[in-house]
């Protein structure tokens, strides 16, 4: 089973992640690759993104789903739909993303995203803003996010009704919320 957990910068994924994972350490929990792609290759993420980092991280989100077939529970830290996100961000706001590679994002993105057996979507209403030196605090770029997200899950939910759960609330309603759809698909997890 593949699991994400998908949404804006600082809505509370790295929280329930860190929850998940102390509880859980059976399961396979594979880090963010935005940041992985920042270290490893030297190039600048947010809206410093280009052609080349969205093309690394979408072909890191590409890997983690081959390494994934190594496991039965894998729950990622984002995935190709926060790609997709992020680069039509830069394509439209910052115009460092060529059409070319726009195309080629799409086409991985419309590839993959069935891979995925669910998408958690960390709801930002509930979730202050805060700058932890990577990612961006720029309230703006965060709310063109939001709306990007926002646009797409409507697309999502035509064709992967079942895929998408969003998540809103304080962290114990979250983590319930977690815990109820993965046992409605036969997965018993702690929170």
């Amino acid at each position: 089973m593949v699991i994400s957990f998908s949404g804006p910068q600082s809505s509370g994924k790295t929280t329930l992640l860190n929850i998940l994972k102390e509880k859980n350490p059976a399961f396979n929990f594979v880090p963010e690759v935005t940041r992985l792609v920042k270290k490893k290759y030297k190039v600048k993420i947010n809206e410093g993104g280009n052609d080349k980092t969205q093309t690394l991280i979408m072909y890191e989100h590409i890997m983690n789903l081959i390494r994934s077939k190594k496991h039965y529970v894998n729950i990622f830290d984002r995935c190709i739909l926060d790609g997709l996100i992020y680069t039509t961000y830069l394509f439209y706001n910052q115009k460092s993303i060529s059409d070319n590679v726009m195309k080629d994002i799409i086409e991985i993105y419309e590839n993959y995203i069935t891979s995925y057996d669910i998408i958690f979507y960390t709801e930002p209403d509930d979730v202050p803003l805060v700058d932890d030196g990577e990612r961006s605090a720029d309230e703006k770029f965060r709310q063109s996010i939001i709306d990007l997200f926002n646009f797409a899950l409507l697309d999502l939910k035509r064709d992967l009704s079942t895929k998408v759960v969003r998540l809103k609330g304080s962290v114990e309603e979250r983590l319930e919320k977690i815990k109820q759809t993965l046992e409605d698909r036969g997965i018993i997890i702690f929170t």
